[in-house]
């Protein structure tokens, strides 16, 4: 009888080309792993996944709970943050990647937004697209990633039930000295319950006052900004900031802090909240965010900015380019009657958060007038985003 000789499968044309799943296969079952871990999170607000259909092409959920409700989505990208994680994991020395802080990042964007709409998260979809393959092969990268969306899975309750990795290689190239750096985005969806909890933004009006949350820094907008400025440095992402001895690139790495339980608490306390806004794109320009005829006058501030704002003033961007730009503090934004103020502090402050009252909405052109002193000595005029 003749043997049976078994041929050696060899990579095929698709692989070659760059798409080759046997490298992305490891990381996918990762978060598929990590994934299955979270399902229960959105339990407490009534929703359950379902786990007999369960697998990394989409979910099924359904709501259980006694409350008419409204459901929310909202997608957001990371943007170039993770670029500077590529670089410290290259050039710092650490050991250690940054992914689990971006892992975080990556999903509160789109978490605080959703929250703004006065919808609580509770399904998660992520995508990570790599340039090429071979980045997906990092087994400790691919853990501190799937860590960090636990985490804030965790953190928020919110399941990771499904997602997406795939590699476009003539679509991502990075940037040197950066060989690879992957698109980071997610969906997420939120429940309004009871549905009369939907926040839309209409109740504003003259005489509100603004409470602003503290940020915990940079979290992920004008990162194109630091990096532009950073890579003239000397040391670039290794220069030590004066005011902490951080380095730039670690307090660009700080996480992005979630708003949920601040959002949470004010609703379960019956706040009467007129707006939410998240402190992202655009600076404190973003806080003259609704399109009618107000003025937003910002008449106090924190004590102290973040230490990277501070060192992008010292090295020379401009004032006017850091407030349109960066957070400078302000994390999140809260819309409310003046008679409300001190008890939304109380419950602000109860919940974990530095809040303070910022400012008033005053009839007016759409802008936002900085007091003099807070800043600079003089003042600063806001135009609206996108003016």
């Amino acid at each position: 009888m003749e043997e049976c000789k078994l041929t050696k499968i060899e990579k095929g044309e698709h692989a070659k080309a760059g798409v080759d799943y046997q490298k992305i296969e490891p990381f996918k079952q990762a978060m598929i792993k990590v994934g299955k871990k979270t399902l229960n999170f959105p339990n407490s607000r009534g929703v359950f996944i379902s786990e007999e259909v369960l697998h990394a092409h989409g979910a099924v959920y359904e709501y259980r709970g006694p409350w008419t409700h409204k459901w929310c989505k909202t997608t957001e990208g990371l943007g170039n943050k993770n670029w500077i994680a590529e670089w410290m994991r290259h050039f710092a020395g650490t050991g250690r990647s940054y992914y689990d802080g971006i892992g975080i990042d990556t999903a509160l964007m789109a978490v605080n937004d959703l929250i703004a709409q006065g919808a609580m998260p509770v399904i998660y979809t992520d995508e990570v697209a790599a340039g090429d393959s071979d980045w997906f092969k990092d087994k400790k990268r691919s853990a501190d990633l799937a860590r960090g969306f636990y985490a804030v899975c965790k953190m928020v309750g919110m399941a990771l039930p499904a997602g997406e990795s795939p590699s476009l290689r003539y679509l991502i190239k990075s940037e040197p000295p950066v060989q690879s750096a992957p698109s980071l985005s997610g969906c997420v969806t939120g429940i309004i319950a009871p549905a009369n909890r939907l926040i839309t933004g209409r109740k504003l009006r003259i005489g509100d006052h603004i409470l602003a949350a503290k940020s915990s820094g940079l979290h992920a907008n004008g990162v194109s900004l630091v990096i532009k400025r950073a890579l003239v440095q000397p040391d670039k992402f290794l220069t030590k900031l004066p005011n902490n001895n951080n380095t730039l690139g670690e307090e660009a790495l700080i996480p992005t802090r979630s708003y949920v339980a601040l959002v949470e608490a004010m609703l379960e306390n019956e706040v009467d909240i007129h707006a939410l806004l998240p402190g992202t794109g655009s600076g404190l320009a973003k806080i003259a965010f609704d399109e009618r005829g107000y003025s937003y006058h910002i008449k106090s501030w924190f004590d102290e900015i973040p230490p990277l704002f501070q060192f992008m003033l010292d090295i020379g961007v401009s004032l006017e380019d850091c407030l349109t730009t960066f957070n400078m503090g302000g994390g999140y934004y809260v819309y409310f009657s003046p008679e409300e103020v001190d008890s939304t502090i109380e419950i602000g402050r109860k919940a974990g958060y530095e809040i303070i009252d910022v400012g008033v909405v005053e009839k007016g052109d759409r802008k936002v007038v900085i007091n003099p002193g807070l800043f600079n000595k003089d003042g600063i005029i806001l135009p609206p985003p996108g003016e």
